[in-house]
């Protein structure tokens, strides 16, 4: 499957299917790059047995790194296996065998979030958007009643990040840091569930608080001249002239939280992976959308 340029990680801001956490493919070793579209393939094939063949239309970069970092941590990737993509039969492909539930998890947290994405569509788009959201949503509620049924935490945490936005959010000058604290503290509990111990603990939900802050502020930016034009909440419009550049330092701080707890992680699989998409993905995605933000104003 060809991969999206956007992938799901819900907030309540306006744009909420975001596809930021991506790798820098040209600072990537071939046989990296081959084993992170493993992943990524390995994924959709899983998403396709465990919800449908739909559902891997909603197939992420996000959820892709999620699956990534998991097998990292439990080193459950034991090796690859030929294919052929079920998007495209002609096309070759590898898929990851992975011995725990990695690609599970990755799976139902990639439907459990586009669920709560398409109830915030409905409840805030025009008609004719909602009138499309309505009509899929059976297929997304099934699909998330089944991953909520194995891995009830994250649907939780999903829950609890939406109506903790939403009521955010009924201020319209609650500043950067309330806006991103729901995203960021779902993230930060998600990989707390993974710890062993209060130690790695700390340093999973540090990693995981400064992915989602960092998720949650750029698409703020991204979204910005949109927001403006369009009159929807954006929590850059409280900031005064200087706010590009507050934003940039706020990301840049974002980054570093999640640097300074993975530096500390002893993580051997898929460890070039994680280090292109901490060192230099996100810091392209970031100076990316700047420049194009700046440049619109």
């Amino acid at each position: 499957m060809t991969p999206l340029k956007r992938g799901t990680l819900c907030s309540l801001r306006g744009t909420v299917v975001f596809g930021y956490i991506r790798i820098q493919k040209s600072e990537l070793l071939v046989r990296e790059y081959d084993a992170y579209k493993s992943v990524y393939c390995g994924l959709c094939k899983r998403m396709g047995k465990d919800y449908s063949f739909l559902s891997r239309f909603i197939l992420s970069y996000d959820c892709t790194f999620y699956a990534v970092f998991l097998m990292s941590l439990r080193s459950s990737c034991k090796g690859f296996e030929n294919g052929r993509c079920r998007f495209n039969p002609l096309k070759k492909c590898m898929f990851c065998q992975c011995e725990d539930d990695a690609l599970s998890k990755a799976a139902a947290l990639s439907v459990i979030l586009a669920f709560y994405k398409l109830e915030d569509n409905i409840r805030d788009s025009g008609f004719f958007k909602r009138l499309g959201c309505r009509i899929v949503r059976p297929f997304f509620s099934r699909w998330r009643g089944k991953a909520a049924e194995r891995y009830s935490e994250l649907d939780n945490f999903a829950l609890e990040m939406m109506k903790a936005q939403f009521e955010v959010e009924k201020n319209p000058d609650c500043g950067i840091d309330a806006a991103a604290d729901p995203s960021a503290s779902m993230l930060a509990n998600i990989l707390g569930l993974e710890a062993e111990d209060e130690s790695s603990e700390r340093l999973y939900r540090q990693i995981g608080y400064g992915l989602g802050r960092f998720i949650y502020l750029i698409d703020a930016v991204d979204d910005y001249t949109d927001d403006v034009k369009s009159g929807s909440f954006n929590p850059i419009k409280s900031l005064g002239q200087d706010k590009f550049e507050v934003m940039n330092n706020n990301l840049s701080q974002a980054l570093a939280m999640v640097f300074d707890a993975y530096n500390l992680l002893d993580t051997v699989d898929f460890k070039g992976i994680i280090d292109n998409i901490i060192l230099k993905g996100l810091p392209s995605v970031q100076m990316e959308i700047m420049r194009k933000v700046k440049e619109n104003e």
